[in-house]
């Protein structure tokens, strides 16, 4: 299978996706959520296939899709995404399925609960709706996170409409217990607010983690209720431009009324044919991916003992994104500013997650020790 990790940086030099190709050239990336991998064989073969075939008109039925899901969810998480019949939904991405459930069930002005520091992008996407963020920050940063259900329970009976959860969390890396899910869909319920669960970086938890992901839908009859999942093959196998994910309700009645009938046809072909790929044949793979980044790691706590001894970071649970407390360095509350100015690497801006980001910044170790090492050195640089 060879090592997916092995891209020179002379080679990622000449990627085009995101990452690399918007910034300066001497600037290295350690920003947004894209791994710097080999693609799994699998994925590659079949992606040579619909080359081979010129297949590349819109995207095809959504059946075989909904299956390959199906079977990884069954045989990852002992659950059956389908087993209520046709609850399954395919579109372009994670974001376009929240965006749209959230159009659906919201007026303008309404509230949406947050759990900050969280994914930078739900507060555009929020306040693009004319939405309002509702901040229900983590508790026990430095300890990897919870949830603030005391928090979360005074946001809903003040007439919050909906809870976006991040889980596992971006960016702490939190696999959100079983129990804590329980209570979030008793609350929703309790409070006739809906739960949107983005589980975006659920396959990539990693190996032995002593927390193991649970689906939002699976919690109890609760969650069932109020629940909509979101899920991906983007960021497992990093796959984010080739445009597919899937949304999962209990059963076809709990899908909102004022969804759009056609979002099946916002999805690529080729994300069909990599999804379907990597949810049957590449499992291996992803064992191999998921364990080199939990060594990852491991690895930047080195490293930020012999180069920043007073950054401080809890290892994840799940993903490849670092959050790095460095209100110590003295850097103000965006050090990620200073990082790129002076160290010339880029790393995410802490407050642009929300409340309690100031003052930290988001490291993607999602690549080759020796790249994740220039990235801390260049970090130490700036001071």
């Amino acid at each position: 299978m060879g090592a997916p990790f092995d891209l020179t940086l002379e080679q990622m030099r000449e990627h085009r996706s995101a990452k690399w190709s918007r910034v300066a050239p001497d600037v290295l990336p350690a920003w947004t959520a894209e791994m710097d991998v080999r693609t799994a064989p699998a994925v590659a073969e079949a992606l040579r296939t619909a080359v081979d075939r010129s297949d590349f008109g819109y995207a095809g039925h959504p059946r075989p899709v909904v299956e390959a899901f199906a079977g990884f969810a069954r045989d990852t998480w002992g659950w059956d995404p389908v087993a209520d019949g046709d609850s399954v939904r395919v579109m372009a991405d994670v974001g376009v399925g929240v965006q749209e459930v959230l159009r659906a069930v919201t007026s303008p002005g309404d509230r949406v609960l947050l759990t900050p520091p969280v994914y930078l992008s739900f507060y555009p996407w929020i306040r693009g709706l004319g939405l309002e963020p509702d901040d229900v920050p983590m508790l026990d940063q430095d300890r990897g996170g919870r949830l603030d259900l005391e928090g979360m329970e005074r946001s809903l009976a003040g007439g919050t409409k909906v809870v976006l959860l991040c889980s596992p969390h971006n960016p702490l890396g939190l696999v959100t217990p079983r129990q804590d899910l329980a209570a979030v869909a008793d609350l929703a319920k309790e409070h006739g607010a809906l739960v949107i669960s983005d589980e975006i970086h659920a396959p990539l938890v990693h190996p032995g983690s002593e927390q193991q992901f649970v689906p939002f839908l699976t919690v109890s009859d609760a969650a069932r209720e109020v629940g909509i999942a979101l899920q991906s093959p983007s960021k497992a196998w990093n796959l984010a431009g080739l445009k597919l994910a899937v949304g999962v309700v209990a059963d076809t009645s709990r899908w909102p009324e004022g969804m759009p009938g056609g979002l099946d046809w916002g999805a690529g072909i080729l994300g069909q044919y990599a999804a379907v790929a990597a949810w049957t044949d590449g499992r291996e793979w992803l064992q191999v991916v998921r364990r080199q980044i939990q060594e990852r790691s491991a690895q930047l706590e080195g490293l930020l003992a012999q180069h920043l001894p007073t950054v401080h970071y809890h290892r994840p649970s799940a993903g490849y994104l670092a959050w790095l407390d460095c209100r110590e360095l003295g850097l103000g509350d965006d050090p990620a500013a200073a990082f790129l100015e002076r160290g010339r690497v880029l790393l995410s801006p802490g407050p642009a997650f929300g409340p309690g980001g100031a003052g930290f910044a988001r490291l993607n170790i999602g690549t080759s020790e020796e790249l994740m090492a220039e990235a801390v050195r260049r970090m130490a640089r700036a001071l």
